[in-house]
């Protein structure tokens, strides 16, 4: 199956997310949700979730071959050089992250505080909660 039909497959399967919360957010809390999130989007303080995103990725990227796109691009490149996903992660590109074996897929947007992972289980799982855990970020 080429790679452009697999990410739309996984599109459509079950997701988490590597989020900086615990747990979503219940509509209607009493927390300020929006002032928290707004404060962590300041330009510097991004910089820090998209540093905690790239450091979970390179990592990952040790166990399991993995092929990167931006979303705008249709153009793979398999098992990046680390200088390069970093790159692309801290210069807030939004990306495709396919882990073809595992049939599982990351993608990062520029403006989101979060990662989401479609179709994660088994192994790859249990190592993005640990990566995660690490930066003190949490999978739900």
């Amino acid at each position: 199956m080429d790679k452009e039909k697999m990410v739309e497959e996984l599109l459509e399967k079950s997701y988490r997310v590597v989020d900086f919360l615990p747990e979503q957010v219940p509509e209607g809390s009493a927390g300020q949700f929006f002032a928290v999130e707004k404060y962590y989007m300041n330009p510097e303080r991004m910089k820090g979730f998209r540093r905690k995103f790239a450091d979970i990725l390179l990592k990952l990227n040790c166990y399991y071959n993995f092929s990167v796109c931006e979303v705008q691009e249709d153009v793979f490149t398999d098992n990046p050089d680390p200088e390069w996903l970093e790159g692309k992660v801290l210069g807030n590109a939004d990306l495709c992250v396919l882990l073809p074996e595992e049939e599982t897929l990351v993608t990062l947007y520029r403006d989101d505080l979060y990662m989401t992972v479609y179709n994660a289980c088994g192994s790859v799982l249990k190592r993005l909660e640990q990566l995660a855990e690490a930066e003190e970020l949490f999978v739900r």
